[in-house]
């Protein structure tokens, strides 16, 4: 059937629908669980392991343990994927995670979080994704690119089996990919001994889940297709910079997965905020400055080029394949976000004082 459906309309097609259905999926899910990186790392900074935490950790695991799972049961291959078969840089997932997490701190939401705050009216969101958007573009071509280039060969690793936490061929990949769906089912009881309800979580599974979705279909495009075709799922930094390039720039844009992923987002969140009555322009205010956004959009947009990818891209779809710059990417942006939060308090303590 799959084989009809590309002779048919063409792998661009297939793989722009693919990644339109994944963003309606995410971005729907992630407005009504309120999915955010930074708010959970705010509430750790706080000393709190609260509700946040969890609907962060039930993403995170569902999107490892559902794409574990397939890799285990042999209807998932992401040897081929860019975060493991290309050479990667742990100087650019750990620099790149520091400045990312303290940039959605300054910014008040990663990138994913923007996108979706986005389509509620929220012109900080609108402005700062832009911000961000420029920025990647200018660091993965412009004229940021050599200083990104330069931070990123300071520590490089080969694609393949170094980039891997875990063989999937290797003798402990089933206890591993056990012990990760025992840590999913941890992460909904401790949901629910924080007050989150069943709806909730399921909506915050869902968030993972469509990670999950995106590597699958992808991969069925990849391998029945006679052209080369990426094996990918979500992510933001990248699809965001080539699809406001290619409106600038180019008179046509390529079908690709990424260019259906942004507006199925954006969509997919608006229509939940619609329907919910909460879709309202927000502006900038007294308390929230503008400049605290705009550094924020530059940190995140530079720290997830260097990175290898956004808070989504690196911290969730690189580490449901247990990509080693993701979980090393993912763990720097705890880290640095944890820290601005934390610097960000001592000082409004020290004004108020």
């Amino acid at each position: 059937m799959l084989e009809s459906l590309i002779d048919q309309y063409g792998e661009g097609w297939l793989l722009l629908t693919a990644g339109a259905t994944v963003g309606l999926v995410f971005g729907a899910a992630a407005y009504q669980s309120r999915f955010c990186l930074r708010a959970a790392c705010a509430e750790v900074a706080g000393g709190v392991l609260g509700p946040k935490l969890a609907i962060w950790l039930t993403a995170f695991l569902a999107a490892l343990a559902s794409v574990q799972l397939a890799i285990l049961s042999g209807i998932l291959d992401v040897g081929n994927a860019r975060q493991i078969a290309s050479t990667g840089s742990l100087s650019g997932a750990i620099i790149g995670g520091l400045m990312f997490g303290a940039g959605m701190i300054l910014a008040r939401g990663c990138a994913s979080r923007l996108l979706v705050l986005s389509a509620s009216g929220n012109l900080r969101a609108i402005v700062t994704g832009l911000v961000l958007t420029l920025t990647a573009q200018a660091s993965l071509r412009g004229v940021l690119s050599p200083l990104r280039e330069s931070l990123s060969t300071l520590w490089i690793i080969p694609g393949g089996p170094d980039r891997v936490l875990f063989d999937p061929q290797g003798p402990m990949f089933f206890a591993v990919v056990a012990l990760v769906t025992l840590a999913f089912l941890a992460a909904l009881w401790f949901g629910r001994q924080r007050g989150l309800s069943k709806l909730e979580l399921a909506y915050a599974a869902i968030v993972g889940l469509a990670v999950c979705g995106g590597w699958l279909m992808s991969y069925a495009v990849a391998t029945t297709s006679f052209e080369v075709v990426a094996v990918q799922s979500v992510t933001f930094t990248g699809p965001s910079t080539d699809t406001l390039m290619a409106l600038i720039n180019e008179s046509s844009i390529p079908l690709t997965f990424g260019l259906g992923l942004v507006p199925g987002v954006f969509l997919g969140a608006m229509a939940v905020a619609l329907i919910k009555g909460e879709a309202r322009i927000q502006r900038f205010e007294a308390d929230l400055p503008m400049e605290r956004y705009l550094i924020g959009g530059v940190l995140m947009g530079f720290g997830s080029m260097l990175a290898g990818g956004c808070a989504v891209g690196a911290g969730m779809t690189g580490g449901a394949i247990f990509a080693l710059t993701a979980w090393i990417a993912v763990f720097s942006m705890w880290v640095g976000a944890v820290a601005t939060h934390t610097a960000l308090n001592v000082v409004a303590r020290r004004r108020s004082a």
